[in-house]
């Protein structure tokens, strides 16, 4: 073997080894989500677009897997999260099993919560949310889970559990009041209406409202302007930023013990089964 075939042996190896970001993809393999690492930017898509990219147990583990991964990996500086399709974001939590009794409130669901709070919160690295269409319940808490928004014009932002029988205890309540004030934090938590991208804007509640159109041109360049900027001053910021709003944790720990509960409760069970059946709910009924 020549000496310039064994360098270039060597170069090739080592290529495989450690490839660049713009040449990378990863070899996780997902069934919910979508997962590619290009250019120092992680792209994380929910990918359940006939369900809405509503969230189930599996849908939260593999979303933390993939933060996970963009977390560790040096190449990457910033990650998008974003749901499939042009209907939405992400439409919440997947109620289908909230009515199948056979299916039980296990500790699996409590900690894919955790994970994935913990990876979104930790990770040094600012995460935009990507917003197109509906970004209610479940997803909302996604979203606020997130450092920046960037909607389309014609996004609709919301919260859902008291008209479900549930409650936002998942970041939801905890992160929301600190973007959009007490009094509308209750009104949008108690009365569960929906909001436009535009009136989200105004309250602070997202970054910036563009076109539909215009939507990836504008999350590229927010990467593109995030990743001019020093990495270890982005993770200083970010953890300094979420110091007050780490003192929630007791309270998400405490809410999402009680979900445990009230889960699988008769209010939810007719809530669920109303919000499938395209129907109003009467949870007097089942009191």
């Amino acid at each position: 073997m020549t000496k310039a075939k064994s360098k270039k042996d060597k170069e090739k190896k080592n290529t495989k080894a450690n490839p660049r970001a713009d040449e990378k993809n990863t070899s996780l393999k997902f069934e919910d989500i979508l997962y590619e690492k290009k250019e120092r930017i992680a792209r994380v898509t929910i990918n359940r677009p006939d369900m809405r990219n509503a969230l189930r147990s599996k849908t939260r583990e593999e979303l933390a897997i993939a933060i996970e991964d963009a977390w560790l990996d040096d190449n990457v500086g910033v990650i998008v999260v974003t749901g499939a399709g042009d209907k939405a974001f992400c439409a919440g939590g997947d109620l289908s099993w909230i009515t199948d009794p056979k299916k039980k409130v296990n500790a699996h669901f409590m900690l894919v919560h955790y994970r994935l709070a913990n990876a979104m919160r930790c990770c040094g690295k600012p995460i935009i949310a990507r917003v197109n269409g509906y970004c209610i319940g479940g997803g909302n808490e996604l979203n606020m889970l997130c450092d920046l928004t960037i909607a389309s014009d014609d996004s609709i932002f919301g919260q859902a559990g008291p008209l479900v029988g549930s409650a936002p205890i998942w970041y939801g309540m905890q992160l929301l009041q600190r973007s959009v004030g007490d009094k509308k934090a209750r009104e949008i938590v108690y009365l569960c209406n929906r909001y436009t991208a535009k009136e989200a804007q105004e309250m602070g509640w997202v970054n910036k409202v563009v076109p539909k159109e215009k939507l990836d041109e504008e999350v590229d360049a927010w990467c593109k302007r995030l990743l001019e900027m020093s990495p270890q001053s982005l993770r200083i910021a970010k953890f300094q930023i979420n110091f007050a709003s780490d003192t929630a944790f007791p309270q998400i720990t405490h809410g999402l013990e009680l979900a445990r509960f009230f889960l699988k409760s008769p209010e939810m069970v007719e809530g669920a089964t109303a919000f499938m059946e395209k129907r109003k709910p009467d949870f007097y009924r089942v009191r």
